[in-house]
């Protein structure tokens, strides 16, 4: 979609990234074991131009940090990574030369921490772009941009469109464990939220009448309730702190050190992008992402 002008909003007060406040550095048990096979760490705030990608074309192999997140991330049935970000990654490595993608699962949270323990080579996760992150790892471009949806009852009896109705109309709000949305609900004044496991929760707290709505990312929430008789989603809107737009814009994240590893990303990413994004929604497509999820935003508008 086409975005608003360029002026991005970050929630200095609480820094969130799309399903997981962020972490720090400090997870220990990714420290030494991350770093068999590497070379050295960079110095913190060190950007250098980087030789990894000449490494994994010669090993043949690149190692992608995954969530357990459909549709952004996760392993299937068949032990495989899928989702957005990994199709996307097994693209557009197979295209800068190297043929096999492994998938190193962990928390959310411990995906930038395990980047920079080098227990994985870059994250590909749909990780949202914000500047608490930027500090420590490089962003490619995004390749999507998320508007925000709420679960409501059939009908959505309450009109519910925005998180200023829910205090407006004092109503019920639930949402996810450490999701974006908290903070866009408690910047519209939202004081008790209901915080739950995940969408699949979210849609039996509203179906049970526990809360009025379950707020969460467009595409999930379409998702989670495609077979429901009871539930349905709102229209996706642009969620608003301070009366700018908050975006959820989410990229691949590489080590401060691997700067050409990241631009040449975002050439092969850039050609995807052609032809109003034919060749990005090829891919990202069959996980439910459409031309209202694509952007032209980039990273160094999302990291300032």
């Amino acid at each position: 979609m086409a975005p608003p002008p360029r002026k991005i909003q970050t929630l200095s007060h609480r820094q969130v990234s799309r399903r997981s406040l962020l972490a720090g550095v400090g997870v220990a048990a990714l420290g030494a074991a991350g770093a068999v096979g590497c070379s050295r760490a960079p110095e913190e705030g060190e950007v250098e131009g980087g030789d990894l990608l000449e490494r994994l074309r010669d090993r043949g192999t690149v190692r992608i940090g995954i969530a357990s997140e459909p549709p952004f991330g996760y392993i299937n049935d068949k032990g495989e990574p899928t989702g957005e970000a990994p199709e996307l990654a097994k693209v557009i490595f197979k295209n800068l030369g190297i043929d096999n993608v492994e998938p190193v699962p962990v928390d959310f949270s411990a995906l930038i921490p395990g980047l920079r323990a080098q227990q994985f080579d870059v994250v590909s996760a749909g990780m949202y772009i914000n500047a608490t992150r930027c500090q420590q790892v490089l962003f490619s471009d995004p390749d999507y941009l998320m508007l925000d949806a709420f679960i409501v009852r059939k009908g959505n009896p309450h009109n519910i469109t925005r998180y200023e109705d829910i205090v407006e109309k004092k109503l019920k709000l639930a949402s996810g464990e450490a999701y974006a949305e908290i903070a866009y609900a408690e910047a519209a004044g939202i004081k008790d939220i209901l915080i739950l496991p995940d969408q699949v929760a979210g849609l039996d707290a509203v179906v049970q009448g526990r809360v009025d709505a379950f707020a969460g990312t467009s595409i999930t929430v379409r998702d989670v309730v495609k077979n429901s008789r009871r539930a349905e989603h709102t229209e996706p809107f642009q969620p608003i702190v301070d009366g700018e737009p908050a975006y959820g814009a989410g990229g691949f994240a590489f080590r401060l050190s691997e700067a050409n590893f990241r631009d040449a990303f975002n050439k092969e990413l850039d050609k995807l992008r052609k032809n109003n994004n034919e060749g990005l929604l090829k891919i990202v497509g069959p996980f439910g992402f459409t031309q209202e999820e694509m952007t032209d935003l980039t990273a160094e508008e999302l990291c300032e």
